[in-house]
Formats: C-alpha cells, sequence, structure tokens
C-alpha cells in the first residue's frame, strides 16, 4: 500500500523522530499513524527502523510486538518485545500519539479539501498508423495530492501514458491533466481513475465511444443536411434567374384619344 493509497482510505500522519548519517550510513526512525473510518477505532500505529534506506525493524500496534527483518534485527526486537515497560509504552502511542493529531486534522485540515471535477475526451482521432489519444482532466480540486491512472480492459496501462501535467489555477486549487495513446477497438473497455483525499474510495470514469461516435455521426448528418441546402438553395436561385433571362419584356403603349 503506497503513502497515496494510504492518504486516499483516509489519513496517513508521520514524523520523523530521529535521523543520523554517519561515515556514510543512513540511519532513521519513522512514526505512522494509519486509519480509514471517521471514529478512529481502527487506528493503527507504526514505527519503523531504516538502515541504508532497508527496512530493519518494525512495530506494529495491532500485533503489538517488534519484528526485525534481518537476523541482527530479530535478536533486537526479541530483545524489546521483553521490555515489559517498553511494550507498554508503545501500545498507548494509538491514544497518546495518534488519535489526538488525527482528530486536529480531521477538524482543521479534512473539512478543507475540494473534490475534483473530472473529464475524459477524445483529443485526437486515429489516422492511418497514428493512435488516437484520450486525455483525463482534474480540475478545481484542494489539495494538490492526486494520482491518475488507466486501466484497458481492467489492466493497468502504463506503457501507453504520454503525459501528465499538474498546475496551480492561481486560485488556491489545482488542475492535472493525463494523456493515453491507443488504437480503438470495438470492444475494448478504457477507464481512468482518480483519486484524491477528498474520495474515500477511487472513482473510476469510463471512456464511452459509442457516445462519441453518435455525436460524431449526429454532427455528420447535421453538416450533410446543411450542404445538401445550400446546394437546393443554390439550384432554385440559378432556375430562378435563368427564367428571369429567359423572359421576353413586351413594351405597353398607351394610345390617346
Amino acid at each position: 500500500m503506497s503513502q497515496l493509497d494510504v492518504f486516499i482510505l483516509h489519513l496517513i500522519l508521520m514524523t520523523s523522530g530521529f535521523t543520523t548519517t554517519v561515515n556514510g550510513y543512513y540511519y532513521y526512525i519513522t512514526d505512522q499513524c494509519l486509519y480509514s473510518s471517521h471514529d478512529l477505532s481502527d487506528m493503527v500505529y507504526l514505527q519503523l527502523y531504516v538502515f541504508n534506506m532497508a527496512l530493519e525493524i518494525m512495530y506494529n500496534s495491532t500485533l503489538g510486538k517488534f519484528n526485525g527483518f534481518n537476523e541482527a534485527a530479530m535478536k533486537t526486537a526479541e530483545n524489546w518485545n521483553q521490555n515489559v515497560h517498553f511494550s507498554e509504552q508503545m501500545k498507548a502511542q494509538v491514544d497518546a500519539y495518534c488519535k489526538p493529531n488525527a482528530q486536529f486534522l480531521e477538524t482543521n485540515v479534512h473539512d478543507k479539501v475540494v473534490q475534483p471535477k473530472v473529464k475524459l475526451n477524445l483529443v485526437k482521432q486515429a489516422e492511418g498508423k497514428h493512435p488516437a489519444k484520450l486525455m483525463c482532466s482534474a480540475y478545481d480540486f484542494y489539495p494538490n495530492i492526486i494520482k491518475l491512472t488507466w486501466l484497458r480492459d481492467g489492466k493497468p496501462a502504463t506503457s501507453d501514458v504520454t503525459s501528465i501535467m499538474e498546475m496551480a489555477d492561481g486560485d488556491w486549487y489545482y488542475q492535472i491533466h493525463s494523456e493515453l495513446e491507443y488504437t480503438p477497438k470495438y470492444t475494448e473497455k478504457i477507464s481512468c481513475i482518480v483519486e484524491h483525499p477528498s474520495m474515500y474510495r477511487p472513482m473510476i470514469y469510463d471512456w464511452n465511444a459509442s457516445a462519441f461516435e453518435s455525436d460524431r455521426n449526429k454532427i455528420a448528418i447535421g453538416a450533410s443536411g446543411l450542404v445538401l441546402g445550400i446546394v437546393i438553395a443554390a439550384a432554385g436561385l440559378i432556375y430562378h434567374k435563368k427564367k428571369s433571362a429567359g423572359r421576353m419584356l413586351v413594351p405597353h403603349v398607351q394610345y390617346d384619344n
């Protein structure tokens, strides 16, 4: 589960408790609070010990103990688990550290989020060997943490994503655009998935190719009708002019008695 995925569920609180670099070795400790419910009943507290970008030891409040991920770390974790006072301190972090911070963010941050407006458009039609191009756009959202992904028949599409552009609107809101190249197929289903802190689950927007074809056919029929009308009007005008030119004007003579 990525940090964004956790944030989409609801919130991840993270603070670096200790960081040090000695002789090229990098070591830090990170505290995390994960939850997905409004009442914080599923709160989980994690403490991660990382050495040179590798996770060595992790405390998980759900398990109520430390776990080591190599031989030396396993011995250290076992010693810490046997320290009753230390274990009780770690278990108390859910109520002492996580929930107060989460309640503060719920009150002061989460009610400020704005859900994005999403549009899925065809920006380039397929021509010869050149594929078509779809654009998934999200507008007027806050905060700027957002994730746009594509699905083709339910499977992630990554290789054909040509660009992702995120920018500020200048009014505290943001917008993002993602383009996907594809070769149109009658049975293929293409979707854009949008994940944002304002949503409690990812939103899926399906590309409706048949609707686009229907609109395009309506435009074509309308254009054909317009052209036909112009042709008929022009033909009528030409006929009228020819008929007028073929008339002979007979002078009217008035005799006086």
